[in-house]
C-alpha cells in the first residue's frame, strides 16, 4: 500500500478542519453525558430502588447499533450535527452513569458521617466531600467515554457528518488508501491527545492525591 504524501500536503487545511470537527462533536457528546448522568448518579446513589432501574436502562440502550440510533433520530433532528452529538451522548451514558455511581459508592460512610457531624447539609457534602473523592473514578469513566466517542464519530459519515470518518468514505469510494490511512492515524492521535489531557486534568483537580504521594 503507496501513500500519496502529496495528497496530504494539498489537503492539509481540510484535514484540519476535519479534525476539528471530529473532536467537537466527541467532546459536546462527552460534557452533555455528564451533565445527565450526574444527577441520574446521585438519585441512583441515594434512592437504592432506582438504582437497577436506570443502571439496565443505560445497559440497553448501549446495546442500540449506532448506526441504528442515527437512523432513527433522522426524523427528529435531520442530516445534522445534533443528531451526531445526541447518539454519541446516548452511548457515553452507561459508562458515565456506572462510573459515577460506583464513584459515590466508594466514598467512606465515615467521612459522609463526619461531614454530617459538622452540621454540613447533603448539598454541600455532596459538592465539597462525595464529588471530589469520587473525581477519580469518574474521571476515569470520562476517559474511556471520551476514547469511545472519539472513534464512533465515524460512524456518522453515514448520516452526512462523522468528522475524519468522512476520509474513510471517500477513500473507500475511489479505492484510494491515502485518506483512509490518514483518518486512521488521525483518529488515533486525538484519542491519544484528548486521553491525556484528561489525566492531566484529574492530576490538577486532585491534589491531595499528589500530596498522599
Amino acid at each position: 500500500m503507496t501513500i500519496d504524501w502529496s495528497w496530504i500536503g494539498d489537503h492539509t487545511d481540510d484535514l484540519t478542519s476535519l479534525t476539528f470537527s471530529h473532536l467537537q462533536a466527541a467532546m459536546t457528546a462527552v460534557l452533555l453525558g455528564l451533565l445527565i448522568s450526574l444527577p441520574l448518579a446521585v438519585v441512583a446513589h441515594r434512592v437504592r430502588p432506582l438504582r437497577g432501574f436506570l443502571l439496565g436502562l443505560s445497559n440497553v440502550l448501549f446495546t442500540i447499533p449506532s448506526i441504528a440510533i442515527f437512523v432513527l433520530l433522522l426524523p427528529i433532528s435531520g442530516l445534522t450535527r445534533t443528531t451526531t452529538v445526541i447518539g454519541l451522548t446516548v452511548y457515553t451514558l452507561v459508562v458515565l452513569l456506572r462510573n459515577t455511581v460506583e464513584g459515590l459508592d466508594s466514598v467512606p460512610a465515615k467521612t459522609k458521617e463526619a461531614a454530617k457531624a459538622m452540621g454540613t447539609r447533603p448539598l454541600r457534602t455532596l459538592l465539597t466531600v462525595e464529588l471530589p473523592l469520587a473525581l477519580p473514578v469518574i474521571m476515569a469513566g470520562v476517559r474511556i467515554a471520551t476514547v469511545m466517542s472519539i472513534s464512533l464519530v465515524s460512524v456518522a459519515t453515514y448520516i452526512g457528518d462523522g468528522g475524519l470518518g468522512q476520509l474513510f468514505t471517500d477513500g473507500f469510494q475511489r479505492d484510494f488508501p491515502t485518506p483512509v490511512v490518514v483518518g486512521v492515524v488521525l483518529t488515533l492521535l486525538l484519542a491519544v491527545v484528548a486521553d491525556g489531557a484528561l489525566v492531566a486534568l484529574q492530576y490538577v483537580l486532585t491534589p491531595w492525591k499528589r500530596r498522599r504521594a
